[in-house]
């Protein structure tokens, strides 16, 4: 179930949340929300670039990529969401795509954004004009959102990255 809290509050809810966590008998059945501090994923990665059009000569020079690093470079302000749906199929944003997002990071005009319209979460293309917020989708079917002072509108953070799986 989700809960919705002031944002003032989140700082509190998390310093609690964490000393349960370390509370011998509730922190067995709350460290499973928690996820791991240290774990990290590293595989090789080629310095070479690979080519989309002409082929070209690859070197043998290897490193090592560290995947939460390169796509969650700010793990204390980010989570993740499932993209359900196509309105943002133009912007490389497909149904059942992982959204990684920051929570921190300024709103701009252009960005993705996750955002809370009337208590319904959507992905949207943020467009300030003049005095007018627009959430854009990325799909020709859909039409924009202009954003109201009727509306109960939240930003919830800009979409960093997506991972997009292709097809089997």
């Amino acid at each position: 179930m989700v809960r919705r809290i002031p944002q003032f509050l989140a700082p509190a809810l998390d310093q609690y949340l964490s000393h349960l966590a370390t509370v011998t008998k509730f922190g067995e059945n709350i460290k499973s929300i928690f996820p791991p501090k240290e774990h990290s994923l590293h595989l090789p990665f080629f310095s070479s670039k690979v080519a989309a059009g002409s082929p070209d000569v690859a070197d043998e020079h290897q490193d090592y990529l560290n995947l939460n690093e390169h796509l969650i470079p700010s793990p204390d302000s980010s989570f993740m969401v499932r993209v359900t749906g196509d309105s943002m199929i133009d912007a490389g944003i497909h149904n059942e795509d992982i959204l990684v997002v920051n929570r921190i990071i300024n709103p701009k005009d252009g960005h993705i954004i996750i955002a809370a319209v009337n208590g319904e979460i959507t992905v949207k293309q943020l467009f300030l004009k003049n005095d007018e917020v627009i959430l854009m989708p990325a799909n020709p079917r859909y039409s924009p959102l202009t954003i109201t002072q009727s509306m109960d509108f939240r930003i919830w953070g800009v979409v960093t990255s997506v991972v997009h799986q292709l097809e089997k």
